[in-house]
């Protein structure tokens, strides 16, 4: 079990990535600068839990 210490946020930080970018996308194609912003919140969000991950995998 701790090989996972980080595991669970480098994968909430997948998910938010992924859900961010359908999201800017979404907002792209809608030309909806509100969504776009969403989406790119949530991969700034995403991009952290994920270095997250990888400190705690590091002690």
């Amino acid at each position: 079990m701790s090989d996972n210490k980080g595991f669970s946020d480098k994968l909430k930080g997948a998910v938010n990535k992924g859900k961010g970018e359908i999201k800017d996308q979404i907002g792209n194609a809608s030309n909806d600068p509100d969504k776009q912003a969403d989406g790119k919140m949530d991969k700034a969000k995403g991009n952290v839990q994920d270095k997250i991950g990888d400190f705690k995998n590091k002690k």
